[in-house]
């Protein structure tokens, strides 16, 4: 008979907290030096031998092709091989590539590091030694605070790049990259705990069968494409808009100024808009994010349409309302990932999800760069209007998730000798909308309502 129990500790063990704190500092490290070059190296690029507005928009994004390519099978690697193992091999190749494109003259040494930089996959691989270290019921606190630590790298690349931009040249930047890989080699060799296990978990570890059926799914797919599109725009962007801030008269070394008040002010937006969204208005959420960058991409064009210079205050206010929209989106997208993923397949779906950002970034990178070559900022911010556009055309058909969430529970021996059984009794209890018992794990994933679900052993 399946009885209820008292709750566990809803407290992570110190040992889960020094894996929590260590795991998100290599993650945030590992994408500062990542995203530090986004809002200065348009500015800079062309410096280098063989240059082009395309060359420069394929260095920015070219890390991107190759962390959506890698990813999951890195990931399924540390499944073989170990997850420390792994991780240092992404952080000596993501050292590596920031030596190459530091030494380099030319733009293609520069693309060249980049893509030995992304070739560094390792995010699959750190979820799944956070959930070798963590137990079951504190795993989403560490989850979360690694997803965290990536949009924090990513404010403060783009306040921290600007800044250090005017102390150093931007091979000074690669340096700095290769030196804080160097730094994350350090940390995960001497403060994160080593496991005791290494066990797939398939609510972080991708199975390339269950991909093959999620993209099948048209709700994650519609999540999946607008993860591509917010990355594509994101560096799209920050290839032109560094630009107009410095014919606007800002010089490279003070863009940080425009970008600091900027994102405090997009968190005072996206609180509001991300509480409105989960109590009764997703979907319209979602759409007036989308719409809110069209529009800016409106706004970063119509000066230049009319002939006249853009000022420092409205660029301020495009990036401002960009900014809103981007914060919203980031928070809300992978909760609803979460959310639709089937029960044993949010490893899968989040894998699947962060290719797909990381394609984005690539696409953006590499299509921002040939299109401003071709038909300037005013093309490139069009098609910009237009794609946004058809991402929320693309979002008009989505239905938001009931607030389910994803239980893993560990089975005992004997419940493992009688699957079918418990799969009937599980599947009967309050709140459980789907049941699948994983017996290579020793695991039941049950997809629940927490508003009517009591934990049971």
């Amino acid at each position: 008979m399946i009885q209820s129990h008292k709750s566990p500790s809803t407290a992570l063990l110190p040992g889960e907290r020094r894996a929590a704190w260590s795991l998100s500092l290599i993650y945030m490290v590992r994408m500062l030096g990542l995203f530090i070059v986004l809002p200065v190296f348009t500015l800079f690029g062309d410096h280098y031998q063989h240059s082009t507005p395309f060359l420069m928009g394929l260095a920015i994004g070219m890390y991107g092709l190759l962390q959506a390519c890698l990813q999951i099978p890195f990931g399924m690697l540390s499944d073989r091989i170990g997850r420390k193992k792994v991780i240092t091999l992404g952080l000596c190749l993501l050292a590596l590539g920031s030596v190459v494109a530091a030494l380099s003259e030319s733009i293609y040494g520069v693309i060249f590091g980049r893509a030995l930089q992304g070739a560094g996959a390792i995010a699959a691989a750190l979820m799944a030694l956070a959930a070798d270290l963590t137990r079951d019921e504190q795993r989403t606190k560490v989850m979360a605070s690694l997803g965290a630590s990536i949009g924090l790298a990513f404010i403060i690349a783009l306040i921290l790049g600007p800044v250090l931009i005017g102390w150093f040249s931007i091979d000074g930047l690669f340096w700095l990259t290769a030196a804080s890989a160097v730094l994350a080699l350090i940390i995960l060799h001497t403060v994160v705990p080593n496991p005791q296990r290494c066990q797939f978990n398939a609510d972080t570890g991708a199975n390339l069968h269950t991909v093959k059926r999620l993209l099948g799914d048209t709700q994650l797919l519609r999540l999946d494409a607008s993860i591509f599109m917010l990355h594509l725009l994101i560096t799209a962007v920050f290839f032109a808009v560094p630009l107009g801030l410095l014919d606007a008269g800002v010089s490279a070394d003070r863009q940080w100024l425009v970008y600091l008040p900027a994102v405090i002010v997009s968190f005072g937006v996206m609180v509001p808009l991300i509480i409105w969204g989960e109590r009764r208005a997703m979907r319209a959420v979602l759409l007036l994010c989308v719409m809110g960058m069209a529009i800016t991409q409106m706004w970063f064009a119509g000066p230049l349409v009319l002939g006249i210079d853009s000022s420092v205050l409205l660029l301020f206010l495009g990036i401002t309302a960009f900014f809103c929209c981007l914060n919203t989106l980031e928070a809300l997208l992978p909760s609803l990932v979460s959310r639709l993923a089937p029960a044993a397949s949010k490893g899968s779906a989040m894998g699947v999800y962060s290719s797909s950002q990381f394609l984005g970034a690539f696409v953006g990178g590499t299509g921002a760069g040939w299109l401003y070559g071709a038909v300037g900022p005013v093309g490139l911010y069009t098609v910009m209007m237009v794609l946004c556009l058809v991402w929320g055309a693309l979002l008009i058909g989505f239905k938001p998730p009931r607030k389910m969430t994803t239980h893993r529970r560990a089975l005992s021996p004997e419940e493992q000798g009688r699957a079918s059984g418990l799969l009937v009794e599980l599947e009967s209890l309050p709140g459980v909308e789907e049941v699948v018992i994983a017996l290579d794990e020793g695991v039941a994933y049950l997809k629940v309502d927490k508003t009517q679900y009591q934990e049971v052993n």
